[in-house]
């Protein structure tokens, strides 16, 4: 009887304990109360996935390092999680199936990736943290001849993009009439565009002036009339609300700080958080 006793005791402690850590958790919205947080501490490295395709949010060096500013806004993530941080290779079309694998190979991605309803549906974003919209690349000598959606979707215009992204989505749902072609590799696209491969690339308004100032042979001429508008923000799995919100709060301090605003300026994108 003494044993049972001893048994009944020792759950109920367990049940009051976990009662009282479930109270104060929520009652104070720590972080690290969760187990996501927890579970990086202890391994003591941020598992962040990118395309590096991605100019200059995210590009994969020869050295096999990465830069550009979505790399930099990760980086100050891990710094305020007081953790390393380990890049890990993704794409486009398989971005989604990456962050959602089991077991679990990311902690986050990271890198052009736009918020949209189709993504919260199945996974947590971020607030954004970069303004973006959808434009196009064309030959310099073409610029007048694309104004809108309406020039561009015409059966004789040929529209190369990256799959398995925005990109692409937008062009099968407005360019139903012009021919669009899929290239496996972003960063191969402008160059194919300016060589005449194609006539225009769907792109955004943080990648376009980077390509253009690269490559005289291009143009961007709606790039101050984006088809869409939306923010770039940090994509997880759901289920991980504690690193949802340590990720907003370094988005926070870096607006609040002033180190956002720079990041902005050294890599010659727009800042829009007034």
């Amino acid at each position: 009887m003494r044993k049972h006793l001893y048994l009944i005791l020792s759950v109920l402690l367990v049940i009051v304990a976990s009662a009282m850590i479930h109270t104060r958790c929520n009652r104070t919205g720590d972080a690290e109360c969760q187990p996501t947080i927890e579970r990086i501490r202890q391994k003591g490295v941020l598992l962040a996935g990118t395309t590096g395709d991605y100019h200059p949010l995210t590009f994969l060096e020869a050295d096999g390092s990465y830069t550009g500013f979505g790399i930099e806004v990760a980086e100050a993530i891990a710094k305020q999680l007081g953790v390393d941080i380990r890049f890990v290779p993704t794409s486009w079309p398989t971005l989604t199936a990456d962050v959602l694998e089991e077991p679990q190979k990311l902690d986050l991605a990271i890198g052009g990736i736009t918020i949209t309803d189709k993504r919260l549906e199945t996974m947590l974003m971020s607030e954004g943290y970069l303004a973006n919209g959808k434009t196009i690349l064309c030959r310099r000598e073409d610029a007048d001849r694309f104004k809108s959606l309406e020039d561009i979707d015409k059966p004789e215009v040929k529209v190369m993009v990256n799959p398995g992204g925005t990109n692409e989505q937008l062009a099968r749902e407005k360019l139903t009439h012009a021919s669009i072609v899929v290239h496996h590799s972003n960063l191969e696209i402008p160059t194919l565009i300016a060589e005449g491969a194609a006539d225009i690339m769907i792109t955004e308004i943080t990648e376009a002036p980077y390509y253009t100032s690269l490559d005289e042979r291009l143009a961007a001429p709606l790039i101050d009339k984006p088809f869409t508008d939306g923010f770039i923000g940090v994509l997880m799995r759901k289920g991980q609300d504690d690193l949802l919100k340590a990720v907003n709060n370094a988005i926070e301090q870096m607006k609040a700080d002033g180190s956002l605003r720079k990041l902005h300026e050294k890599y010659g994108l727009v800042y829009a958080f007034e």
